[in-house]
């Protein structure tokens, strides 16, 4: 596989991934695909290493900062995260998971990819679904989010 296949590969999933997510409630389209994609690339973040400020899940993430900022908000205003003011600069705001799982985070974690996967895949033939689904269970198991760490210097 070359590293254009890969790319390609990745931006097909990511689109498929797309499609399975329910839509959030008060959104446009467009925007809600955008944000869709940093809110969960935050929280993939801040579920791994909560207690952070917004610059060092930039600086994991690699999203520019506005971006975390405005999915952090996102998140805190459907009660997926809550913030407190760092006791070593108060000008900053720490980040973590909130007690309890949100409604919002519930159904996302709930959705299934069968019926944006058969579309994708133009058939709704269950031993391709899941000679498919089963490698991307491989794959998820061997490429976590925490994996991108180790691309980043």
């Amino acid at each position: 596989m070359s590293a254009v296949e890969l790319f390609l590969l990745g931006r097909t999933l990511m689109k498929i991934g797309e499609e399975a997510l329910p839509a959030p409630e008060a959104a446009g389209e467009g925007a809600a695909a955008q944000g869709a994609r940093a809110v969960l690339i935050a929280l993939s973040d801040i579920t791994a290493h909560p207690g952070s400020a917004v610059g060092e899940i930039a600086r994991r993430t690699g999203l520019p900062q506005s971006q975390v900022s405005t999915a952090v908000a996102r998140l805190k205003k459907a009660g997926s995260v809550v913030t407190s003011p760092d006791p070593d600069d108060g000008r900053r705001l720490l980040v973590r998971p909130a007690e309890e799982v949100s409604e919002r985070v519930a159904r996302v974690r709930a959705t299934r990819i069968e019926s944006a996967l058969a579309a994708a895949l133009g058939t709704a033939d269950a031993a391709a679904l899941s000679e498919v689904t089963a490698a991307l269970e491989v794959l998820a198991r061997h490429l976590p989010p925490g994996a991108l760490a180790n691309l980043r210097p």
